[in-house]
This record gives C-alpha cells, sequence and structure tokens, in this order.
C-alpha cells in the first residue's frame, strides 16, 4: 500500500506539471505549491523506498519541467536537500544527480532569491558522511556556484535589490549588508563548516576552495562584509580548527585506515588535523595581506590583527614541528604588508576580464571612509607593527628556552627541541619587521634581539638531521640559521649607521653581540643542559644532539666587526666603551686560544681594527 501511495502521489505531479493551463504554470505561484507539495511532503516518509520514488520523481521534474519551475525551486531543493546520514548511498547518489542537474543546467533561470538554498543544498552534500566522493563533488559545485555569482553579479544584485524593496519581510538575503553581499556570506560560511570536517580529503578540499574563492572574488564585497567575513568566518575558523586540533588522537586508528597505506606523517588524526592547522592560518594570513587596505577601514583592524597575532603565537609555540613551521611562514606572510593603494587580488580578477558595461563595487574602494591624516595611518601602524615585534619576541624567547633539568641532571631524550628549520624561519622574519618598527627601535629592544640570537645560536642538532644540516669536511660553511643572524645583524648595522643619533648609540651593544659571536668559535655553547658532541667528534647516527661548528660563523663576525670599527671608530659613544679594549681583549692569545687562527682563516688583518 505505501508503494502504492507514492506511486500515485508521483504520478499525479508529474501529469499536474505537464498540463496545460490557461494561465501558465510559472505565473501560478499558488498553483505551483499545490502541485509540488505533496511531493515534498513524502520527505517525512523514513521509508527508503518511499524516498526513492520520490527522488526518481524529481529527477525526472527536472528534466521536462525544470524551465518551468519559478517559485517552486525552493521545494524541489528542500527535497533534494532533505537528507541525513541514516539514508543509504543509493538515495543520497540519486539525489546528488538532481543537484548536479540543477547547478549545471538550471542556476540562469533559477530567481536570484532562491539562490541562497542552492548553496545550502550543496553544503549539506558536502558535510554528509556516507559518500567521500560526493562531499569532495558538492565543494566543487560551490566553487562553481561562486563563478556563477561573479559572472552574473550584476543581475544578481539589481534581482535581489529590487526584490528587497518590494517585499521588506521576504526571505531575501540580506539584514546587516546587501542581499548581494548576503549571498556571498552564506557561500562562506558554508564552505567554512566544511574546513573542519571529519574527513581530511573534506577538511582539505574546502578550504583551498574557501581561501581560492575569497582570493578570486572577494573584492565584489563591500567594507561591512569584510567586517563579517573576519570575525563570521576567518576567525571562527582558527577557533574551530585549534580546538579540534588540540583533541585529536595521536595513536594510529588500524581500523579506520583498513589496508591503505597511509604515510607516516598523516597516519594519525594529530597529524592530519596539524595538516589543516597549517593550510587555516596560511589562508588566513594570505586574506590579510592581500586585503590589508580594506580591512583597515573595518574599525576594530586592531583588534582583528592582534587576535591574527595570537593565533600565529599560540601555533608557532606548540611542538609540531609541521604547524610551528608553518605559523613563522604565516608571520612572515603578514610582513610583506605593502601600502600599495591596489589590492594584489585585483590580478585575479584582470585577468577574469570582467563586462566593461559592468561597473564594479570594489571592496577597495574606501572614498566614501572619512579620510585619516598620515600621522594618525603612521601612529596606527607603528602600533601595529609593535604588536607583532612584541609576538616575535615572545616566540624567540619561549622556543629558545633551554629544556628544563630537573635535579641538575642532563634533560631525557625525549624533550623538545627547536628544530634549525624553524629557528632559522624565526631568525629570517626579523628583518622585514625591523623595517617597520626601527623607528621605535631603542637599546633594550635590541638587548632582547641578541638574547634571542645568542640562544638561537646554541640549540643543537638533533643527530639523525645533523648529516643534512651541518657542512661536513673539507667543506666547512655556515649554516642557514648562522646566516641569518648575520643577516640579522647586518640589516641592525645599516640602520645604525644611517639612523639618529639615538639609534647610533647602540654601537656598543652591536659590537658586544658580534664579539660574542667570535667566541663562539673558541669555546662552543651549551644549551641548557642538554647534552651534546662536539662537531668533528661524531662517529655514527648513534649521538643525539650535535653542536653546530662555530668557526666558520666566528671568521665571519670577525670580518663584520673589523669593517664596522673602521666606519665607527671616531664615534664618542665607540671611545666612550673601550670597544677597542674588548676586541683587542678577546683577541689576546691567553684569553681566546685559536682566535688567531681564525684571524688568520679569515684573512683579517688585526691592524685595521686599530687604525
Amino acid at each position: 500500500m505505501r508503494c502504492w501511495g507514492a506511486e500515485a502521489v508521483t504520478t499525479m505531479v508529474k501529469a499536474a506539471l505537464s498540463h496545460k493551463y490557461n494561465t501558465e504554470l510559472h505565473q501560478n505561484v499558488k498553483l505551483q505549491s499545490m502541485i509540488l507539495g505533496p511531493l515534498q511532503e513524502l520527505s517525512y516518509i523514513p521509508q527508503a523506498d518511499i524516498r526513492q520514488r520520490q527522488l526518481e520523481c524529481v529527477l525526472q521534474v527536472l528534466h521536462n519541467n525544470g524551465d518551468k519551475l519559478v517559485h517552486g525551486w525552493p521545494l524541489i531543493l528542500g527535497v533534494i536537500g532533505a537528507l541525513n546520514n541514516d539514508q543509504g548511498e543509493k538515495l543520497i547518489q540519486t539525489a546528488f544527480q538532481s543537484l548536479q542537474l540543477v547547478v549545471t543546467d538550471y542556476l540562469p533561470i533559477i530567481p536570484c532569491v532562491y539562490l541562497q538554498n542552492c548553496v545550502e543544498v550543496a553544503a549539506k552534500f558536502g558535510l554528509q558522511n556516507r559518500e567521500l566522493n560526493i562531499s569532495l563533488t558538492a565543494i566543487g559545485l560551490l566553487w562553481n556556484i561562486s563563478d556563477f555569482f561573479y559572472q552574473n553579479r550584476q543581475r544578481i544584485e539589481s534581482e535581489l535589490a529590487a526584490a528587497q524593496s518590494r517585499e521588506p519581510g521576504s526571505d531575501v538575503p540580506g539584514g546587516e549588508v546587501p542581499p548581494f553581499d548576503a549571498l556571498w556570506m552564506s557561500l562562506y560560511v558554508k564552505q567554512g563548516e566544511l574546513c573542519v570536517d571529519q574527513r581530511p580529503a573534506v577538511r582539505k578540499s574546502a578550504g583551498q576552495t574557501l581561501f581560492s574563492t575569497i582570493s578570486a572574488h572577494g573584492g565584489l564585497l563591500q567594507t561591512n562584509t569584510w567586517k563579517k567575513v573576519v570575525w563570521q568566518v576567518l576567525f571562527p575558523l582558527l577557533e574551530n580548527v585549534q580546538k579540534l586540533s588540540s583533541t585529536a588522537s595521536n595513536v594510529k586508528d588500524e581500523a579506520a585506515t583498513g589496508n591503505i597505506l597511509i604515510h607516516h606523517s598523516r597516519d594519525t588524526a594529530e597529524k592530519q588535523w596539524a595538516e589543516t592547522c597549517v593550510l587555516s592560518l596560511a589562508g588566513v594570513a594570505r586574506t590579510f595581506n592581500a586585503k590589508r587596505k580594506v580591512l583597515q577601514t573595518i574599525g576594530d583592524f586592531p583588534r582583528a590583527w592582534s587576535l591574527l597575532l595570537e593565533y600565529i603565537e599560540t601555533n608557532a609555540m606548540c611542538n609540531n614541528a609541521e604547524v610551528s613551521l608553518a605559523a613563522l611562514k604565516s608571520f612572515q606572510e603578514i610582513l610583506q604588508m605593502s601600502g600599495d593603494p591596489k589590492d594584489k587580488s585585483d590580478d585575479l580578477l584582470t585577468l577574469m576580464k570582467p563586462p566593461s558595461e559592468v561597473v564594479m563595487s570594489r571592496s577597495e574602494d574606501t572614498s566614501k571612509a572619512l579620510p585619516r591624516s598620515s600621522s594618525e595611518d603612521s601612529d596606527l601602524d607603528l602600533a601595529l607593527w609593535t604588536a607583532a615585534w612584541k609576538v616575535w619576541l615572545n616566540i624567540g624567547t619561549s622556543a629558545t628556552k633551554p629544556p628544563p633539568s630537573p635535579g641538575g641532571k642532563a634533560p631525557d631524550r625525549g624533550v623538545y627541541v627547536p628544530s634549525q628549520a624553524f629557528l632559522t624561519a624565526l631568525i629570517q622574519t626579523f628583518p622585514p619587521l625591523f623595517e617597520h618598527i626601527k623607528t621605535r627601535f631603542v637599546a633594550a629592544d635590541l638587548q632582547k634581539l641578541s638574547s634571542v640570537l645568542k640562544t638561537a645560536l646554541c640549540v643543537p642538532v638533533h643527530g639523525d638531521a645533523s648529516p643534512f644540516i651541518i657542512p661536513s669536511f673539507p667543506d666547512v660553511t655556515t649554516t642557514p640559521l648562522q646566516e641569518a643572524s648575520l643577516a640579522a645583524m647586518e640589516v641592525l648595522i645599516k640602520a645604525v649607521q644611517s639612523g639618529p643619533e639615538s639609534m647610533q648609540s647602540m654601537y656598543p651593544d652591536i659590537f658586544d653581540q658580534l664579539l660574542t659571536f667570535v667566541e663562539f668559535g673558541v669555546r662552543v655553547p651549551k644549551f641548557g643542559q642538554l647534552e651534546a658532541k662536539a662537531f668533528g667528534a661524531v662517529k655514527g647516527p648513534q649521538v643525539d644532539w650535535v653542536t653546530m661548528n662555530f668557526v666558520p660563523f666566528a671568521e665571519k663576525s670577525v670580518e663584520m666587526v673589523v669593517n664596522l670599527y673602521g666606519v665607527s671608530a671616531k664615534h664618542p659613544v665607540v671611545v666612550q666603551a673601550h670597544v677597542l679594549q674588548k676586541i683587542i681583549q678577546v683577541c689576546k692569545p691567553e684569553e681566546g686560544v685559536g682566535l688567531g687562527l681564525i684571524l688568520n682563516a679569515g684573512n683579517i688583518d688585526l691592524q685595521r681594527v686599530t687604525i
């Protein structure tokens, strides 16, 4: 009886839609609702056979009468999207066929007020967990829908505005933002939900699609909408990813993987969420970098900037090497922000060649915003970069802190020690950051920088990684970390030489730092109580930690000392600080055995220092 009843309903619906009426069916909203209403009611019946007949009927209706469904689209989309994870795979596949047909063939004729329904239904198929391929394909459909929004932006925007003016209380998307922007917001929110799905493949695909959509089409949004994107999409995404990754299991789930071979870097849920964390943080950082001009006009940009720095700091100080290194890369990304009036993502929009007759309301057009003086802008920028400098110091101080040694004993083997790649990225972050803060850089900041540099250079290399980082004889050169430290000092020296008198007072501290580097060539520093073998004394891969070779590094430091003293010897602060006496003391044989060899190896004439 149940099957006969479903057959009767679906047959009558198809016959009624195919019947020719005096008044065209697409003009009779009430009649369409009366015909399609019973078909939608079948969605509440849990039996699979009823649902199957219903979906087959919908597919036939779309093929035969899709062009007549003007105001019946909410009912049809409601039937397609009435799925849950308890339904079988066949039902989900049949329903998804209908959705694919709607997106590929009928989007141009669907009234614009119902486009948000399409977004919501596509997102439902992305979130279902019975068919992975359907979820991934649904994410692709969301990308296709975003392209449709962009290509038909003028028509959609005008129709939504007209519908909102005709029916202020209708279901037209809008509210605090224009209806067209609200349509984009619904798309971004749904993509953000997919970015925290339990399946790694879905998270990765959704994350890439979300940030690609924002990069390609974000220029269409107005300033008020960008505020919602930041606080309702981007930061909730970072918060959810951080929360879920912190609770993910670090035990390999054999039952979930079965016989599938998975790379060791992705064989646990914790490692898979680490990849999601990297993708999300990098995407948000790129968005802040590309959209800085418009984001600075949203009113609470300093709060958003501080929160982004907080996420970067938290991730940089976690024990996962992949996440911590990616956090520093994101830090470097936002340090590349420039004041160019042209948004970097405009290049993508230009390549898409929009129709010439369309006048687009770009989010970068901030002419309506209240003008601010250049002094206010510079003060705001300095405050933002000062916050970034504090975060850099926090990361550097925490990451280079020696591991605890209970009872004065050496730390356990499993203690966390930052990698050379992480430390190198950290030091490489300083030069671009210094360009933003050099006007407020004082002696106290130099002392903090020196502390981070010295402790970072003290960190040993893990025995397994030492063959790839420490050069072997006879090709003895500086390591990337040492090169980055010297480059940071070079940037600082150039700024001091060309800076005001207040900055030139830092000459003695710079000499102290460089002379400390020179001493590393003779007295290799220790990293807390961590036991490490000296460079050249390693026999085989059984050693846990290996110290760096500082001789080439000390040679270059001596050369920097000589060059710097040659141009600053007559400066009053250099004379008063007895810098020459310190240089000679470091180079005295009884104080620094072997420093003469360093001077000779570097072809450095000590007499140049005394000129």
